[in-house]
């Protein structure tokens, strides 16, 4: 007879009660933890956090990520064409500024005025980046961008103020826009300019990481679009006379859109200048 005290190695569990701990008969292993779920998680947001980590490491050594994307031999070349798009940037909006101012006053055009201010704040964007690559050991140096961001935040805020009291002058006293044709020449031109700016722009701030250089793209891109509305405000002025308030309320839109941005860029970069102000060896 078998000893009923003798404990059962493997019991028969209850039908009644489903035990994890039986399978087939056998006893499974005391402590089991739960499979990796690797395998099963989003690899689009596997790749997003690596790159999130890479960011914050690198931020944290004060360099910008396109350190760890780019070879040094790359980065200097990128550097030059960021430099050499900046010098055009600055000949051609300065031209078109010239341009614009002189079509404000002739025409009476509160948009030509907002288009004019926005060419000369992208002669200054483009001044501020290139001394943000002026130096070249300071290409990925997250202090010297942060403090280019600051300084752009700061000339958008100033600038967009000068639109706005343009254009809310304008409306206040209906000041009716003339228009001909050397209007439209210009508006064209300075939409088609400031737009391939835009897009180099935006191409190698991409590539470099540089949040200065997209702004000066975004501040090109906000050139264009008012370039055409020029366009459009004096087009519809000239077949319904009775919508003379477009072309003040398309200025005053710029206006605020400008200002939104420059407030935005002293948010994000005003701490990241705290942070990263003990890595000035690039300096």
């Amino acid at each position: 007879m078998t000893d009923s005290s003798t404990p059962d190695p493997c019991p028969v569990p209850d039908p009644t009660i489903v035990e994890p701990s039986t399978r087939n008969g056998q006893c499974a292993p005391p402590e089991q933890h739960p499979p990796k779920r690797a395998n099963l998680e989003d690899p689009f947001n596997m790749d997003r956090d690596q790159e999130m980590k890479i960011s914050d490491s690198v931020e944290g050594q004060g360099l910008l990520e396109s350190s760890m994307r780019l070879k040094p031999h790359e980065a200097q070349s990128y550097r030059k064409k960021a430099l050499w798009v900046s010098w055009i940037s600055i000949v051609v909006t300065l031209i078109l500024a010239v341009a614009a101012f002189t079509v404000s006053f002739m025409r009476h055009s509160a948009s030509a005025f907002g288009f004019a201010f926005d060419a000369t704040l992208d002669v200054l964007s483009s001044i501020i980046v290139l001394w943000r690559y002026s130096n070249a050991a300071a290409v990925h140096s997250a202090h010297r961008e942060y403090i280019a961001c600051v300084v752009l935040g700061v000339v958008f805020i100033l600038s967009s103020l000068c639109i706005l009291g343009k254009a809310i002058h304008d409306l206040a006293t209906k000041l009716l826009p003339e228009v001909d044709d050397f209007l439209f020449s210009v508006s064209i031109v300075s939409g088609l300019i400031c737009i391939i700016l835009a897009v180099l722009k935006f191409m190698l701030g991409r590539v470099l990481t540089s949040r200065a250089l997209i702004t000066d793209g975004f501040n090109s891109l906000v050139g264009g679009v008012m370039g055409f509305s020029i366009l459009v405000s004096a087009e519809v002025f000239r077949h319904d006379p009775t919508v003379w308030y477009l072309d003040g309320t398309i200025g005053v839109l710029i206006g605020l859109i400008i200002m939104g941005y420059g407030v935005k860029l002293l948010v994000d970069m005003v701490p990241r200048v705290r942070q990263t102000r003990h890595y000035e060896r690039f300096e």
